[in-house]
Protein backbone atom coordinates (compact mmCIF):
# COMPACT_ATOMS: atom_id res chain seq x y z
CA UNK A 1 0.00 0.00 0.00
CA UNK A 2 1.49 3.37 -0.62
CA UNK A 3 0.93 6.32 1.56
CA UNK A 4 0.54 9.80 0.74
CA UNK A 5 0.93 12.24 3.01
CA UNK A 6 -0.45 15.13 1.70
CA UNK A 7 -4.58 15.07 -0.06
CA UNK A 8 -3.24 18.04 -2.64
CA UNK A 9 -1.85 20.50 -4.35
CA UNK A 10 -3.18 23.65 -4.44
CA UNK A 11 0.13 25.97 -5.52
CA UNK A 12 3.33 25.11 -7.74
CA UNK A 13 5.50 27.45 -9.00
CA UNK A 14 8.61 26.18 -11.03
CA UNK A 15 11.69 25.95 -9.54
CA UNK A 16 10.66 27.92 -6.27
CA UNK A 17 7.67 26.52 -4.30
CA UNK A 18 5.04 24.28 -3.76
CA UNK A 19 1.63 24.29 -1.11
CA UNK A 20 -0.16 21.34 -0.70
CA UNK A 21 -2.86 20.47 2.28
CA UNK A 22 -3.61 17.40 4.15
CA UNK A 23 -6.60 16.48 6.55
CA UNK A 24 -5.77 14.64 9.48
CA UNK A 25 -9.42 12.61 10.74
CA UNK A 26 -9.18 10.25 12.94
CA UNK A 27 -9.51 7.46 10.06
CA UNK A 28 -6.45 7.82 8.77
CA UNK A 29 -4.74 4.06 8.78
CA UNK A 30 -1.22 5.61 11.32
CA UNK A 31 -3.93 6.24 14.07
CA UNK A 32 -4.72 2.30 14.49
CA UNK A 33 -2.88 0.75 17.07
CA UNK A 34 -0.17 3.53 17.29
CA UNK A 35 -0.64 4.95 20.45
CA UNK A 36 -2.49 2.93 23.15
CA UNK A 37 -4.95 5.71 25.05
CA UNK A 38 -5.11 8.53 22.98
CA UNK A 39 -4.41 9.48 19.02
CA UNK A 40 -1.86 11.60 18.47
CA UNK A 41 -0.44 12.53 14.67
CA UNK A 42 3.12 10.84 14.32
CA UNK A 43 5.95 13.77 14.11
CA UNK A 44 7.16 11.52 11.56
CA UNK A 45 3.93 11.78 9.40
CA UNK A 46 4.78 15.58 9.04
CA UNK A 47 8.27 14.86 7.83
CA UNK A 48 7.11 12.88 5.20
CA UNK A 49 4.30 15.04 4.43
CA UNK A 50 6.94 17.86 3.50
CA UNK A 51 9.14 15.57 2.10
CA UNK A 52 6.58 14.20 -0.70
CA UNK A 53 5.42 17.63 -1.35
CA UNK A 54 9.47 19.28 -1.53
CA UNK A 55 10.18 16.14 -3.59
CA UNK A 56 7.15 16.34 -6.30
CA UNK A 57 8.39 20.35 -6.71
CA UNK A 58 11.96 19.32 -7.82
CA UNK A 59 10.82 16.43 -10.09
CA UNK A 60 8.10 18.76 -11.73
CA UNK A 61 11.17 21.59 -11.85
CA UNK A 62 13.17 19.49 -13.72
CA UNK A 63 10.44 18.69 -16.44
CA UNK A 64 9.77 15.24 -14.71
CA UNK A 65 13.77 13.64 -15.88
CA UNK A 66 14.66 12.96 -12.92
CA UNK A 67 13.26 11.62 -9.44
CA UNK A 68 14.07 12.86 -6.15
CA UNK A 69 15.06 10.81 -2.87
CA UNK A 70 15.21 12.23 0.14
CA UNK A 71 18.45 12.11 1.48
CA UNK A 72 19.45 14.27 4.57
CA UNK A 73 17.58 16.38 6.89
CA UNK A 74 18.53 18.98 9.53
CA UNK A 75 17.03 21.66 11.52
CA UNK A 76 13.77 19.81 12.13
CA UNK A 77 10.61 21.50 14.69
CA UNK A 78 7.99 18.86 15.40
CA UNK A 79 4.56 19.51 17.75
CA UNK A 80 4.67 17.81 20.70
CA UNK A 81 1.36 16.23 20.49
CA UNK A 82 -1.70 17.10 18.31
CA UNK A 83 -4.88 14.85 18.22
CA UNK A 84 -6.22 14.56 14.74
CA UNK A 85 -9.24 16.39 13.41
CA UNK A 86 -7.91 19.24 11.87
CA UNK A 87 -6.31 20.09 8.26
CA UNK A 88 -2.52 21.31 7.48
CA UNK A 89 -1.41 23.21 4.95
CA UNK A 90 2.03 22.29 3.59
CA UNK A 91 4.39 24.74 2.14
CA UNK A 92 7.72 23.95 0.10
CA UNK A 93 10.01 25.81 -0.80
CA UNK A 94 13.40 25.32 -3.21
CA UNK A 95 16.70 27.22 -2.50
CA UNK A 96 19.07 25.56 -4.51
CA UNK A 97 19.26 22.57 -7.78
CA UNK A 98 21.31 21.22 -10.14
CA UNK A 99 22.18 18.07 -12.22
CA UNK A 100 22.53 16.23 -9.14
CA UNK A 101 20.82 17.23 -5.90
CA UNK A 102 18.35 20.05 -4.80
CA UNK A 103 18.49 21.77 -1.61
CA UNK A 104 14.77 23.20 -0.01
CA UNK A 105 13.17 23.79 3.50
CA UNK A 106 9.36 23.19 4.26
CA UNK A 107 6.74 24.23 6.98
CA UNK A 108 3.83 23.05 8.10
CA UNK A 109 0.68 25.34 9.76
CA UNK A 110 -2.56 24.73 10.69
CA UNK A 111 -5.11 28.13 10.72
CA UNK A 112 -1.95 30.27 9.68
CA UNK A 113 0.50 29.21 12.57
CA UNK A 114 3.63 26.79 12.12
CA UNK A 115 3.55 23.53 13.88
CA UNK A 116 6.08 22.24 12.08
CA UNK A 117 9.45 22.68 9.65
CA UNK A 118 12.30 21.46 8.52
CA UNK A 119 14.99 24.12 7.47
CA UNK A 120 17.13 22.31 5.63
CA UNK A 121 16.26 18.35 3.13
CA UNK A 122 18.61 17.30 0.84
CA UNK A 123 17.63 14.95 -2.30
CA UNK A 124 19.72 13.15 -4.44
CA UNK A 125 18.77 12.68 -7.99
CA UNK A 126 18.18 9.75 -10.19
CA UNK A 127 18.07 10.11 -13.63
CA UNK A 128 16.76 6.50 -14.70
CA UNK A 129 13.19 7.30 -14.97
CA UNK A 130 10.54 7.44 -17.86
CA UNK A 131 8.89 11.32 -17.91
CA UNK A 132 5.62 10.46 -18.97
CA UNK A 133 5.45 7.80 -16.31
CA UNK A 134 6.47 10.41 -13.42
CA UNK A 135 4.03 12.87 -15.43
CA UNK A 136 1.37 10.83 -14.64
CA UNK A 137 1.55 9.78 -11.09
CA UNK A 138 2.02 13.52 -10.82
CA UNK A 139 -1.33 14.40 -11.99
CA UNK A 140 -2.69 11.31 -9.93
CA UNK A 141 -1.09 11.84 -7.12
CA UNK A 142 -1.71 16.10 -7.12
CA UNK A 143 -4.61 16.77 -8.71
CA UNK A 144 -3.10 18.79 -11.13
CA UNK A 145 -2.08 19.00 -14.65
CA UNK A 146 1.51 18.91 -15.08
Amino acid sequence: MRFLYYDRVTGIEKGKAIVGVKAFPLSEEFFRGHFSRKALVPGVIFIEAMAQLLGWLIIYSHDFRLSAIMSLIQDVELPPALEPGFTAEIRGEIITTTKRDSLGKAEVYIEGEKIASMERIIYSHFHRIEPEELKRRFEYYSGMRA
